[in-house]
């Protein structure tokens, strides 16, 4: 009778560990994904403000070719404020798409306008940067999607969805 107690008693330890264990894998799985999500932002947020410092370079090296396109000038620093201003995350990715599309307005703007301003090597090196810049933000959202669609279908599938509504995962 001890022998068939003590059988039941390993197994229902052995269950609860196994249980145990499943929880915990899970959890640490989902802080791992969710770290991984949070640090592909970041880096998003890093080559974002290499473009944001790049532009008044940019715009102190062409004031120099004369009356370049003021209206387009004027909606890349008005799209720059707003970035500087922005506080909320939609807020933010709305300003900087904002900026990217007003700054590729007016950098094509006065490179038609202005063909020996091509010539001058610190616009060339400028120029070169902010396209390394979009490249990288390019690059660095297509990998923020790839982990945070990692993330979002590893805390909807069944029945780790129950453990991320209690932890909190979202």
């Amino acid at each position: 009778m001890k022998k068939k107690g003590l059988i039941i008693l390993i197994a229902v330890i052995a269950v609860v560990g196994i249980i145990a264990g499943f929880f915990v894998g899970s959890y640490n799985s989902m802080v791992e994904k969710q770290e991984k999500v949070e640090s592909s932002y970041s880096t998003i947020s890093t080559y974002l403000q290499r473009r944001y410092d790049l532009i008044p370079n940019l715009v102190n090296t062409v004031k120099g070719y004369s009356d370049y396109e003021q209206s387009t000038l004027t909606a890349v620093t008005e799209a720059r404020a707003k970035v500087g201003s922005a506080t909320s995350t939609n807020d933010k990715i709305a300003a900087e798409n904002e900026l990217g599309s007003a700054l590729n307005v007016w950098v094509n703007a006065v490179t038609e306008a202005y063909p020996e301003l091509k010539a001058n090597e610190q616009y060339k090196t400028l120029s070169d940067e902010l396209t390394g810049a979009e490249n990288r933000i390019a690059t660095a959202r297509k990998d923020y999607n790839e982990v945070a669609k990692e993330y979002n279908t590893s805390i909807k599938k069944f029945p780790r969805n129950i453990f991320a509504s209690i932890f909190g995962f979202e």
